[in-house]
């Protein structure tokens, strides 16, 4: 398989924007019509089935709109084995759609654990369905280099990607990834830069024909004081930018993660595409979400070209 740097870069190109829809189902503000999902009277099965359903219906509104889509792990996984069963689904219907899935599940772990991960979600098992298998994956570097080096391995081997946490947009996030490394090998510098250099290095023998590497990073929108100096520290890695919209971030903000045109970032919108049918009631809630897919797709092109 094609590398996924390459992928997602024609991806970009054939839909015109660089928009990444989140799938995350949160209960609370799903459509009436799946409100057995947040039933506790119904089985777990049921419940797991309605985010389902609600999800493909998302898929099927953002099939040639935009480039990728982006489930949650989370929300399915609190459904047991029924919630992974329909993870599996999603995944399989946005590539049935011609979207590419980036896995957000956040692993993190060293040696065969971190394998482990990498099969299960980028290699999967003999016999199994590559449908349900994600283009690529987020990935949380804490605990250091061998805990990513089996990821990098496995997408080497596949031509899958990953998304390495680099600066997050949640407001605790300073915590830490903003703390100086005063005093490590190297000299000063925040840990988040660290971490970016770390993962340009990771990467650089996964550049492909299009000059990005399938090794790509989690930045903030949040952050865009910090999104162009990043940008500069991992200058052939793609950008994933969480954020916009619901988080804050607008198009202005996200301009310094981008190389040319439209290329270098993924934007990320959940909450503002999943639910916009929220604030528009003479609306069906799927017309309100094709037509946010379409509203931040335009603001993207307007703000990169």
């Amino acid at each position: 398989m094609r590398p996924f740097g390459d992928r997602l870069h024609d991806a970009v190109e054939r839909v015109g924007n660089p928009c990444v829809v989140g799938l995350d189902p949160h209960l609370a503000h799903l459509p009436d019509e799946y409100a057995v999902a947040r039933d506790p009277s119904a089985s777990r099965a049921e419940r797991a089935r309605a985010i389902g359903d609600f999800l493909c219906e998302i898929i099927d509104a953002a099939a040639g709109k935009v480039p990728a889509v982006k489930p949650q792990s989370a929300f399915f996984e609190v459904f047991g084995a029924d919630g992974v069963a329909e993870f599996e689904r999603v995944v399989a219907a946005s590539k049935d759609a011609g979207l590419l899935v980036i896995g957000d599940v956040k692993r993190g772990d060293i040696g065969s654990t971190a394998a482990a991960y990498a099969q299960a979600f980028l290699r999967g098992i003999e016999g199994q369905d590559p449908r349900t298998l994600c283009d690529s994956i987020t990935v949380n570097p804490y605990l250091g280099s061998d805990s990513v080096a089996p990821i990098v391995d496995e997408c080497r081997a596949t031509g899958g990607g990953m998304y390495v946490l680099v600066r997050t947009s949640n407001p605790s996030s300073a915590e830490f990834q903003a703390l100086s490394t005063e005093g490590c090998e190297g000299g000063p510098a925040l840990l988040a830069d660290r971490v970016a250099g770390a993962v340009e290095r990771w990467g650089q023998d996964l550049v492909g024909d299009s000059g990005w590497s399938s090794v790509g990073a989690v930045v903030g929108a949040t952050h865009p004081d910090e999104l162009a100096r990043l940008r500069r520290l991992m200058p052939q890695t793609p950008l994933l930018l969480p954020g916009y919209g619901a988080q804050g971030a607008g198009a202005a903000d996200i301009v310094g993660g981008f190389g040319d045109g439209l290329q270098g970032a993924l934007v990320n919108s959940s909450r503002g595409i999943l639910f916009a049918g929220k604030n528009q009631p003479e609306k069906h809630w799927k017309d309100a979400a094709a037509g946010a897919m379409d509203a931040m797709a335009a603001e993207l092109r307007a703000a990169l070209l």
